[in-house]
């Protein structure tokens, strides 16, 4: 621990500074530890993993070896108060063309989490493996938070598609990226490319909204690529069927923005039946449960196993929403355009703005969890309301369906195994490489 104080950059000594000092508000993306290099995948490494995956058709083959780089900052809390989240950085090194010449940066957001410790910071994560191979090792620097609430983050909870408190975490990562850059040998363009996938879509977008709008002169995007994202969250609470994993989805949600806005019901009983009542509300994040053994069956306590053993996409969603919720709960949210629940929805929808730099929609539309009719459709007829020229959309679903729908269609019959194998899988593994090469072609015209 001394050995670290001593090593304390300028920038890190300067937080420390506001950490104590009197009433700073310069406190933001500061870093609040030294940044840490973890470890270098080198291109041959890259190369290996996605030529034994298949990733590599989509991803290309590596140019540059990575820098994976921990980053701990400064960011206010849902009330503008200071805490701290972390992150990871991603730097582009090696002898390979492009790899040290100055590099514009990738600010990702990740998608939905449930596991509290879980880092991006990390030489193992998968998807912190995917953005190296996508993007790092094609030269481009990325930063990419944990959020609020997650791995060094001391917030007391996660502000699930809290638009605002999202883009505020997005914007500091910028920040501690360009902090840290000079003592990890990152050579940063200055460009920024905005990018987000499921939960860090939503994030992406609320950051680039924010940026264009208040941050214009600091921080130069040229670019955003928004995929799979639930922009119209006020739209979805309208639909009647629920969608595939609304058992971790809707109550994290739900239990979030009661924390945020203390109106989202009542009383926990109001909103939830027994005995999830008990302890749903501090159950996401959470230090233990990962996907496959958070419960929804109401003879179930937190730590067994989902109903009948199912997983999250072989989960019938209806059933898994009833078992959970309040008929009238439910019902009010649907059809009361005063419900609480609903009106924190519209404060948190992204209709309604115009990018000035290009912007990018991406998602498959037989995507059974962030469904593109509601969310992606809905904000690009949004978009093309105003006649803005600079917003494209990409539907991927053809070529999920070529390389994973068997015999190239998508399964049709719910009871079959290949149905569940294939759209438990959509959202969260096959679709987010084909949107992420739809956002680096985006990035190459610009970068």
């Amino acid at each position: 621990m001394k050995i670290l104080k001593l090593a304390l950059t300028a920038t890190g000594a300067a937080a420390l500074l506001v950490a104590c000092g009197g009433g700073e508000t310069n406190f933001r993306g500061l870093l609040l530890e030294p940044a840490v290099v973890l470890g270098t995948l080198t291109a041959a490494q890259i190369n290996a993993s996605t030529t034994s995956s298949g990733l590599q058709a989509i991803s290309g083959v590596a140019k540059c070896d990575v820098k994976i780089v921990a980053l701990n900052y400064y960011t206010p809390g849902v009330n503008g108060d200071r805490t701290n989240a972390s992150g990871v950085m991603l730097v582009p090194t090696g002898s390979g063309a492009g790899c040290t010449t100055a590099a514009g940066l990738v600010a990702y957001a990740k998608g939905t989490d449930v596991m509290k410790p879980r880092t991006l910071a990390s030489t193992a994560d998968p998807e912190t493996f995917l953005l190296a191979a996508m993007y790092a090792a094609q030269g481009y620097a990325v930063v990419a938070t944990d959020y609020l609430g997650f791995a060094k983050s001391s917030f007391s909870y996660h502000p699930y598609l809290h638009a605002d408190s999202e883009a505020s975490s997005v914007i500091d990562s910028i920040r501690a990226a360009r902090n840290a850059a000079s003592s990890v040998g990152a050579n940063l363009s200055g460009k920024v490319m905005l990018a987000g996938y499921s939960q860090g879509g939503h994030a992406s977008m609320a950051a680039h909204r924010a940026i264009e709008r208040d941050n214009a002169g600091e921080i130069n995007v040229v670019a955003g690529a928004h995929l799979a994202g639930p922009y119209n969250l006020s739209g979805s609470l309208k639909v009647t069927n629920a969608i595939a994993g609304v058992q971790f989805f809707v109550p994290y949600l739900v239990t979030a923005w009661q924390k945020v806005y203390g109106n989202i019901y009542s009383s926990v009983g109001a909103a939830f039946k027994a005995p999830y009542a008990g302890w749903i509300e501090n159950l996401l994040p959470s230090p233990t449960l990962t996907y496959d053994t958070l419960p929804y069956d109401t003879s179930t306590t937190p730590a067994t196993m989902w109903v009948s053993g199912a997983k999250p996409g072989e989960a019938l969603p209806n059933n898994a929403r009833d078992a959970m919720f309040q008929t009238a709960f439910i019902t009010d949210s649907q059809t009361n355009n005063s419900n609480a629940l609903y009106l924190a929805a519209k404060k948190n929808d992204l209709l309604g703005w115009s990018p000035k730099s290009k912007l990018l929609l991406c998602g498959g539309s037989g995507d059974p969890t962030v469904p593109p009719a509601i969310h992606q459709t809905v904000m690009k007829a949004d978009f093309d309301s105003r006649s803005l020229t600079n917003v494209s959309t990409v539907d991927v679903d053809a070529s999920v369906q070529y390389v994973f729908g068997p015999g190239h269609v998508a399964p049709t019959d719910p009871t079959t195994p290949a149905f569940a194998t294939y759209y438990g899988s959509y959202h969260g593994t096959y679709e987010p490489p084909f949107c992420h090469a739809s956002a680096r072609a985006l990035f190459d015209l610009v970068k």
